[in-house]
């Protein structure tokens, strides 16, 4: 486990990694309007007639499922209108070797998760003045991120890790934190909150957009696995192997 200081030290670099969690486009917004004004559920269900229109398959949305280094896939009222008024966000979190999810948080749920795969370590803080939450999900054992916290996920081994994830709104909703820091409040403002230059312009360049969900993780952890962190689609290892 990590200590308290190294942890923060190790978020506060988090903040400014090179991608963030994803952001969900409506798919059909005309069904989803109809569907939010249905009278009746008969009348919902006359609206998604095929039992195509009630299956959701995590392994074909790309390119949010992969493990190089890793995405997070929703199944939610944007991706999926027929889970339009279930109150439910469902998620596939896959993290490829040395990967993680930077901090984030959401503002509109409260997060479930259980590991089905790997040995994934979870940070949470709810607000000023509460403790460090630190858990080790191995396949059975789960955690909770209560509305609004801010937590992280990595992935420390060499192994994929993937979890499942519930989240009590269909519009949960992500707000990462680095993207807020060096793309969002003015830097002049962050670097005096920080007492030093931790959001300049060349960080601002470096931040890429709104990606699949999961960045690179450490170097030590890379170093150990024998990954190459330019890696695109594919897990290439120091060996010229791919996974």
């Amino acid at each position: 486990m990590l200590g308290q200081s190294t942890l923060a030290a190790g978020a506060l670099l988090c903040l400014f990694a090179q991608s963030a969690v994803a952001v969900d486009k409506t798919r059909d917004p005309d069904k989803i309007a109809k569907l939010s004004t249905a009278a009746s559920q008969l009348d919902r269900q006359a609206l998604l007639p095929s039992d195509s229109d009630w299956l959701f398959d995590f392994n074909t949305q790309q390119p949010f499922y992969n493990f190089a280094p890793g995405g997070v896939v929703n199944m939610n009222a944007a991706t999926f209108p027929a889970a339009k008024g279930n109150g439910l966000t469902l998620a596939m979190l896959n993290l490829g070797p040395c990967s993680m999810l930077p901090p984030h948080l959401h503002p509109r749920a409260s997060n479930y998760v259980v590991a089905v795969h790997g040995n994934t370590t979870t940070y949470m803080f709810e607000e000023n003045g509460a403790r460090l939450v630190t858990e080790t999900l191995t396949p059975g054992k789960a955690t909770i991120f209560p509305q609004a916290s801010m937590h992280m996920m990595v992935n420390n081994g060499c192994d994929n890790a993937q979890l499942v994830s519930a989240l009590s709104s269909e519009d949960a909703g992500t707000l990462n934190i680095g993207q807020v820091f060096t793309n969002g409040f003015p830097s002049t403002l962050v670097n005096a909150a920080f007492s030093q230059n931790l959001a300049s312009d060349d960080v601002k360049a470096k931040m890429t957009p709104v990606g699949t969900g999961s960045n690179w993780g450490t170097d030590e952890c890379l170093k150990k696995c024998g990954i190459d962190r330019n890696s695109k689609g594919t897990l290439t290892f120091a060996n010229g192997n791919k996974e």
